[in-house]
């Protein structure tokens, strides 16, 4: 049986992998616009979740995303 582990990733990779400040992931995450959690005191956040999260936010229909591909 193969098991998927997910990837987490913390405020800094993700602000790194979206190419933003790390003050710009904090105020989305207060403001409840990307999917995150916590874990004692640090945000942490599903690589698979922000991948979604960026396709449900782009200016372009999914549709015409496969045909790039």
């Amino acid at each position: 049986m193969l098991i998927m582990q997910e990837i987490l990733l913390s405020t800094e990779e993700v602000a790194r992998y979206l190419k933003v400040d790390k003050f710009t992931i904090y105020r989305l995450v207060t403001q409840k616009k990307i999917p995150a959690f916590k874990v004692g005191n640090q945000w942490r956040f599903k690589k698979k979740m922000i991948d979604a999260w960026l396709m449900k936010n782009s200016n372009f229909e999914e549709q015409s995303w496969a045909k790039m591909e």
